[in-house]
């Protein structure tokens, strides 16, 4: 059975959000090595949020019930935004209120 790909609103923020991590993170490395691990984290990050089983529905990754990574990737990926989480604020204001305003409804959602 072949998983259809998530290509809606919601997941597209949630790639561009995900990408602006990525890359406020990657831009303190000036080194190769970096480069081919961004590619690498960049790769996966998005074949994970194509393939979301919650699709439209997806809660941020802090809140989801779901730990859908590898080990590796989700313990690189955590490192990735303590860094670049209260950054976003500077380099992207709009895009982390967002991100912050649909984790905090997620969160309200749940409890009621």
């Amino acid at each position: 059975m072949v998983k259809e790909i998530n290509n809606g609103p919601k997941i597209s923020f949630e790639r561009k959000t995900v990408q602006a991590m990525i890359d406020i993170y990657y831009k303190q490395f000036d080194d190769e090595a970096h480069d081919i691990e961004k590619v690498d984290v960049e790769t996966y990050a998005m074949t994970r949020l194509s393939y979301c089983r919650f699709g439209e529905d997806k809660p941020t990754c802090k809140v989801c019930p779901v730990h859908c990574y590898k080990k590796s990737y989700k313990e690189k990926m955590q490192q990735i935004m303590r860094y670049a989480g209260p950054r976003m604020m500077i380099y992207h204001p709009v895009m982390s209120l967002e991100h912050f305003f649909k984790e905090f409804r997620y969160n309200n959602k749940r409890t009621k």
